[in-house]
């Protein structure tokens, strides 16, 4: 889901995401996932975008239950529950929430932007995590990552020794670097013969620019479907048989050696 995010404005986000979602036909089953901090955008004044009453996480709870579906949110959330002399900093989570509501996975970026100065005000997280998108017959293991965390391919691969077959990627990418999203994109996806789905948000906040370009890649490299600077839901197939075909035919993904 690819949208305007409305800075530190968690009601008018929550209306925006519904406003899409009464114009797209969501199936039950499929996968949701939407922006980096999509409640409040990439702010660092934490003390107000922090989710300290669970109003984000009871949304997206909502959502996956109102919808059958799995989604993958995210929010400014901090270890004590508030901000406070002993917990200062804040962690920037992907929380995924799966139909009936249960909380299947959450996530804590682990490479905060230090060029954006994002660790003035959130710390890295130091673990994966996996969860299971359910279908009807079947399930695909997703690993989420956070926006800065695609230069690091290293933790696309320890993803893809825990089993990952998706990579999903909320991000709040500035079109100053787009280029470098959509390249980095497809080389995940190559080199673990894995989907990834890349979804930016677009428009302003008070610093920077942001123009989408939302994507999503299959495990040979080939677009199945691409946003440029709208604000839409993209929507594509996935086939859990295509991507373990591939995988068998051209094994590539079994000589992994972290050394």
């Amino acid at each position: 889901m690819q949208f305007d995010v409305a800075w530190e404005d968690r009601d008018e986000n929550f209306r925006r995401v519904d406003e899409l979602l009464d114009r797209t036909d969501i199936q039950s089953g499929d996968l949701v996932v939407l922006p980096e901090l999509f409640d409040g955008g990439f702010s660092l004044n934490t003390s107000l975008t922090a989710d300290t009453t669970g109003l984000t996480a009871s949304y997206l709870q909502r959502l996956a239950d109102d919808l059958d579906c799995t989604v993958q949110g995210a929010r400014t959330v901090f270890a004590c529950g508030g901000q406070s002399s002993a917990c200062p900093l804040a962690r920037n989570e992907a929380i995924v929430f799966e139909p009936g509501g249960a909380c299947v996975a959450r996530y804590h970026k682990v490479h905060p932007f230090t060029f954006g100065r994002e660790p003035e005000a959130f710390e890295g997280g130091n673990d994966l995590a996996i969860y299971a998108w359910k279908q009807a017959d079947e399930s695909l293991t997703v690993c989420p990552a956070i926006c800065y965390d695609l230069r690091f391919p290293e933790l696309f691969r320890l993803g893809l020794k825990k089993g990952a077959e998706v990579f999903a990627i909320g991000a709040n990418w500035p079109s100053t670097r787009q280029s470098h999203w959509r390249s980095l994109l497809i080389a995940r996806a190559i080199e673990n013969q894995a989907y990834v789905l890349g979804v930016n948000r677009t428009g302003d906040d008070p610093h920077l620019n942001y123009v989408g370009g939302s994507i999503a890649i299959d495990p040979k490299g080939e677009i199945l479907g691409e946003l440029r600077d709208e604000v839409a839901v993209l929507t594509v197939d996935i086939d859990p048989a295509e991507l373990r075909d591939w995988r068998e035919k051209f094994p590539a993904w079994r000589d992994l050696r972290l050394i």
